[in-house]
């Protein structure tokens, strides 16, 4: 496997693509994603002079068996770019090396099972049915966001609010590979709702769609799709 350097609407000099074959070294790549079938870098130049201190952009695209990975980052000159693309584009590595290896053998708890892994979790009769222990009337209470919590937790509840111009299925699979992450939040172009891209097994993909019917006054059952799970 080679590596392809390429310019948009830019020349790439022959240093830097020497450069491009020292900072990404093959081998170590492959330890990491023994199926890799290209690694593509692509250099690119900012014309605004306002932007000086980002006029470079370095992408690198790695394609494999599994989800395609993307690194790309910009500094004031394309060697500061690619150190940075790289260093993101090892660690995304890395996430996908570990999380391959962390579900390797890992079995899955029975109901039954989880009182004795998890401290504190309900416990199940007979008939399936959880426990229901009585709560002493002097738990503390607090507000978490918009939430009321009783006792310690553990919970941690972080709201963000982001701007999000409608976009295609497509677009959010891209920025999805983008980020790294394994699923996408946007709003649909098309429906001009809230949706989810997300990773399934086998390097497939899913997309849950969310309705803001008005006339939709319970919530959907599990089977209905509510889970990014499977």
């Amino acid at each position: 496997m080679d590596i392809v350097v390429k310019g948009r609407k830019t020349e790439v000099p022959e240093r830097f693509r020497k450069h491009v074959a020292e900072k990404l070294k093959l081998e170590k790549i492959q330890k990491l994603d023994g199926k890799v079938i290209s690694l593509d870098v692509e250099v690119s130049k900012e014309p605004n002079p306002r932007q000086a201190d980002r006029c470079d952009r370095v992408e690198i695209t790695l394609r494999s068996r599994g989800p395609v990975i993307r690194a790309e980052a910009a500094a004031s000159d394309p060697y500061a770019a690619l150190d940075l693309a790289a260093e993101k584009l090892d660690a995304r590595l890395r996430r996908q090396h570990d999380k391959r290896h962390t579900r390797r053998g890992v079995r899955r708890l029975t109901a039954a099972e989880v009182p004795n892994h998890v401290p504190g979790a309900a416990t199940l009769n007979g008939n399936g049915h959880a426990f229901e222990a009585d709560e002493p009337d002097d738990v503390p209470t607090k507000k978490i966001g918009s939430l009321e919590i009783k006792g310690e937790g553990p919970l941690v509840v972080r709201e963000k609010t982001h701007a999000a111009a409608p976009m295609t299925l497509d677009q959010a699979l891209y920025e999805m590979e983008l980020v790294g992450h394994d699923f996408y939040l946007f709003v649909d172009s098309e429906t001009k709702e809230p949706s989810v891209v997300y990773r399934r097994h086998a390097y497939d993909y899913g997309v849950i769609h969310l309705r803001t019917d008005t006339m939709i006054t319970e919530p959907p059952s599990p089977e209905a799709g509510g889970s990014l799970g499977g």
